[in-house]
This record gives structure tokens, C-alpha cells and sequence, in this order.
């Protein structure tokens, strides 16, 4: 808790709205919103003591135009580095070392599908590469596959590319990246090498999703069920398709503001606010028990080898 004597909220809000202005991948909404806080500011509104109650009061705000959730000024408990992007990774990383890397979970269930749960984040490629692309080659093996995303809060795209790289045998256009910044535009695609044997894209595959599946796990469940490559069993997931960055502006505050939007080559639109609805749709609870059967029933049904 910071106290009122050395807490001052005009200068975090004046440099979020800027950051807003300059970064938010809908220029228009961003200038609303800067108009929206410094209004708010200059009637008192952020008349707090606390950076996490400011940081809530701002992102209530933010998101009250066009809801976007990735949108945020995100409290941080430890006090987190100035870098641009370091609020965010230096969160990550402690969850990474307590989460196996992200690859908390894999099972082999009796009559042959396997369970690969990834969680709590898609974490960058750069760490994530050794450990999920370990498990990938355990379930390369299996007769069917189900992806466990139910806990999954979202992650980085080039690790989103990596995984369905496991699940195709051709090169696939899986998304296009429209950034703000110069209006540039970048695909993304499988790629052409994966560092062991594929699960490939003929086996049953299944993706477990709940209403907190998010950003970066919904852009691997939507680019897999737009393909046709999915089965997506669970709830309608939390609908955030706007990839974002970090820029710290108190100790303990976060600006986390969109500076690109996911556009799919199949659906030419991205899963935004919607959220993505599941092909099965069934409580979160009963998401594996409804893939397992699906999955036998699909191996039940194949001629045998």
C-alpha cells in the first residue's frame, strides 16, 4: 500500500493517456479514451491513495468504450522493472519455473488418447521451445490427442505457430498480424522443420476450453478450429484477439494497451469480444469426460491397422 503523501495519480494517468494515443491499435477509440481519463482526472475521479485501487478505477474506464480486456492499467504486487515489456515477462518467468514450463500435465488415458494440458500461458518461444516441444514428441505417438486450454490465460503467437506446426503435415497460413504501428502486416505459418516426429494432421484432435481461456489460447483454438483441425470442447471462451505490450508508469502500475488485431485467413475476422464457441458445447467441468468419449468413439470407428 502506498500512502496518500507520496502516491500521486495525475502523472500516472497523463502518461497512460499518452501512451494510449500513441500505441492503441484503434486511434480513434484511443483518442475517446484520453479524453475519457483525463475528464475523469480532472473531476476528481482518481482521487485515490492506492495504486492498485487507481489501477482499478482507470481500467474500468479504459475498457467502458469497446471492452477490450487486454485494454488495463494492471496492478502488480512486486514492485516490477521500468523496461518496456519487463512488468509482463518478469511475472511469466516465476510462472514458468512453476509450471514445468508450462507443460503441467500430460496423461495417457486408457484406450488411447492422450491429455496435454498447457498452462497457466503460451510462454515465449524462446523458453517454451524445450519443454512443450518435448511433450509434443511424447504425444506424437498417440492415436488421439486432446489439448487441455481450460486454465491456459493466453501467450505469445510464434509459440501459438510452433504447437500447430506439430499438427499439420503442409505448410498453413494460420493468421495475419495487422500492427498499428507503420499498418504493418505479418502472417503467421507453421513451419517447415519441427525438432521431432509430428503428431500430424490425420489423428483425432481435441481442445478443451473454458471461459477463461484466453488471448493467445483462443488464437490457437480458433486458428485450429477455423481449419478444421479441432474438435473444440467446453464454454464460449473470454474473447480477447488483440495482441498487446507493457509499458510500467508507477512502481506497481502497468499500462497494457493493444498495438495489433488477429484477422484468421479462413473466418477474415478474429474472435474479439465474442469469444470462441466451442463445436461441443458443455460446462468446462465436463469438457474432458466429453472429448475422451469422442476420441474413442473415433478410434472405435477407424479400420483397424
Amino acid at each position: 500500500m502506498t500512502t496518500s503523501e507520496e502516491f500521486r495519480p495525475a502523472p500516472i494517468v497523463e502518461e497512460t493517456a499518452r501512451l494510449l494515443t500513441e500505441n492503441y491499435v484503434f486511434p480513434e477509440v484511443a483518442e475517446q479514451l484520453a479524453e475519457l481519463l483525463r475528464r475523469r482526472l480532472a473531476e476528481g475521479g482518481y482521487d485515490v491513495d492506492s495504486a492498485e485501487e487507481l489501477g482499478r478505477l482507470v481500467t474500468a474506464d479504459l475498457q467502458s468504450v469497446n471492452a477490450d480486456r487486454h485494454l488495463r492499467l494492471k496492478y502488480h504486487a512486486i514492485q516490477v522493472p521500468p523496461e518496456q515489456g519487463a512488468a509482463a515477462l518478469a511475472g511469466m518467468r516465476r510462472d514458468f519455473d512453476a509450471s514445468l514450463g508450462g507443460v503441467p500435465k500430460l496423461e495417457l488415458l486408457d484406450g488411447g488418447p492422450a491429455v496435454l494440458t498447457l498452462a497457466p500461458t503460451l510462454f515465449p518461444l524462446e523458453w517454451a521451445a524445450e519443454p512443450v516441444g518435448a511433450a509434443l514428441t511424447l504425444v506424437s505417438r498417440a492415436r488421439a490427442l486432446i489439448i487441455d486450454l481450460r486454465a491456459n490465460l493466453g501467450g505469445d503467437p510464434e509459440t501459438v505457430a510452433f504447437i500447430c506446426s506439430h499438427l499439420f503435415d503442409e505448410r498453413t497460413h494460420l493468421n495475419t498480424m495487422h500492427w498499428r504501428e507503420n499498418e504493418r502486416r505479418e502472417q503467421s505459418w507453421t513451419l517447415p522443420y519441427v525438432p521431432g516426429p509430428r503428431y500430424g494432421a490425420d489423428k483425432p484432435l481435441y481442445i478443451l476450453t473454458s471461459s477463461r481461456t484466453f488471448s493467445g489460447a483462443e488464437e490457437l483454438t480458433y486458428d485450429l478450429q477455423q481449419l478444421g483441425r479441432a474438435v473444440v470442447v467446453g464454454e464460449r471462451t473470454g474473447g480477447g484477439a488483440h495482441p498487446r505490450e507493457g509499458w510500467t508508469v508507477h512502481p506497481h502500475l502497468e499500462a497494457t494497451i493493444p498495438v495489433g488485431r488477429a484477422v484468421n485467413p479462413v473466418s477474415g475476422t478474429n474472435w474479439e469480444g465474442s469469444g470462441i464457441l466451442p463445436d461441443v458445447l458443455c460446462p468446462a467441468s465436463e469438457a474432458l469426460d466429453r472429448a475422451r468419449v469422442l476420441a474413442e468413439k473415433a478410434l472405435a470407428e477407424q479400420p483397424p491397422a
